[in-house]
């Protein structure tokens, strides 16, 4: 079969066995540094983006991707609001919703919170709270009977049980009493508890919307807020803009999560980034290690380049000759480096479980890393690396092209 000359000679001195032992050691750790770095690289990412994904599916499943509220007073309308909002593109559901910073108050402790009063038939169908109860449903909630639904770790905190009654307060909503002014309060059966792993298991309570409105001394059919469920929480803020200009909509201050959670997840992203940065810089050591073995490479070769030239083997076939066994070498590293890191990947949890490592720590012995493995992010991996591998011949290469037959030739 025909291949170019400079392209055989570049594999067979990439297979040549008789080099010196020195530079089969650095051309075997340069490939090794480049499997190592590529296959680190795929499995931390896959790591990092699952629990972004986590983070995303923890924290924005919950914390309202865009908050609209009326700019005088409540919002009465907004069932037709609701209808409207839902219309609009981007907009995966909307549920109304009334909130004020409360305290409850157990036999044993008294823990600040955020009271929600959210109506359930809204609620089930869009958020993630539905899908995390661990006991009863958000549909349990029924106007009048004043019952809580809250989080495992609170209730914990608090030392109550489902069935229990306890107490909760609004310090910004107070009566007059013979006794003074005091905050509005009324006693809460606990009906359920939710599981979501984040901060808001220890500071929410939820209760059906109507009763959150007598205690806020409110209109019972009318709600502070409506939350926007999107179909990508980070289209809020162009959608949030569009909506400032639409006429319909010119009474409704739009408020979006990033106001809130933006610099977590600028941090995360930061994170990420650097993280990145730093695995990518070993990939990058690893494929320069190849200038250091061709380099050596080619003052060993000087004889048999100065031969191949007086062949008549132009400098550019010189140049291609050790492209070709440095881009050898590169391909080794980045294809063995793929196929470990996807796989390793694909099994990390296994693998950590085999040899009883805990990443999680003692508090999370149930949990299991998150794994999302995008082969976009393969891909650009690999691509990179093999560029770097192509940068590192450039320099041995083209000295290598540069030799003098005549000169390398006088004392052979």
């Amino acid at each position: 079969m025909f291949q170019p000359v400079s392209l055989f000679i570049g594999y067979r001195y990439s297979r040549s066995q008789s080099r010196s032992g020195f530079v089969s050691f650095i051309t075997f750790f340069s490939i090794a540094g480049i499997l190592l770095g590529v296959a680190a690289l795929i499995s931390v990412a896959s790591v990092m983006n699952g629990f972004e994904g986590q983070l995303k599916q923890r924290i924005l499943g919950l914390v309202p991707h865009v908050v609209v509220q009326a700019k005088q007073h409540s919002i009465n309308d907004w069932r037709e609001l609701i209808s409207k909002l839902e219309a609009q593109p981007l907009v995966k559901g909307a549920t109304p919703y009334l909130e004020s910073e409360s305290f409850i108050q157990s036999p044993s402790k008294l823990q600040g919170v955020l009271m929600q009063g959210i109506y359930p038939e809204f609620e089930q169908k869009y958020s993630l709270l539905a899908e995390k109860m661990q006991v009863g449903q958000l549909t349990d909630l029924e106007a009048g009977k004043y019952q809580m639904i809250m989080g495992v770790s609170l209730a914990r905190k608090l030392g109550i049980r489902i069935g229990d009654k306890i107490r909760l307060a609004l310090p910004n909503k107070t009566i007059f009493t013979p006794m003074g002014r005091v905050p509005v309060q009324r006693k809460f059966t606990l009906i359920g508890v939710f599981h979501i792993g984040s901060q808001v298991d220890d500071h929410m309570v939820i209760i059906h919307g109507q009763d959150a409105a007598r205690l806020l001394r409110k209109d019972k059919d009318s709600v502070d807020n409506v939350r926007l469920y999107l179909t990508d929480a980070f289209d809020a803020q162009p959608l949030a803009e569009k909506f400032k200009l639409h006429s319909e909509f010119s009474h409704l201050n739009f408020t979006t999560w990033d106001k809130s959670q933006g610099n977590l997840f600028a941090a995360v992203r930061i994170e990420k980034n650097m993280m990145w940065l730093m695995l990518s810089l070993i990939v990058a050591v690893a494929a320069f290690n190849i200038v250091s073995a061709l380099v050596m490479v080619v003052i060993d070769k000087q004889g048999e380049i100065g031969i191949l030239q007086t062949l008549g083997l132009q400098p550019k076939q010189v140049l291609q000759i050790f492209i070709t066994q440095g881009m050898v070498n590169g391909l080794w590293g980045v294809t063995l480096g793929s196929i470990i890191g996807v796989i390793f990947t694909l099994n990390i949890n296994s693998v950590l479980s085999l040899f009883g490592v805990n990443i999680m720590g003692s508090g999370f012995v149930m949990q299991t890393l998150p794994i999302d493995l995008q082969y976009q992010q393969v891909v650009i991996i690999i691509l990179s690396a093999l560029v770097m591998s192509f940068t590192a011949t450039l320099y041995p290469a083209y000295r290598a092209s540069k030799t003098q037959p005549a000169e390398v030739l006088r004392n052979e």
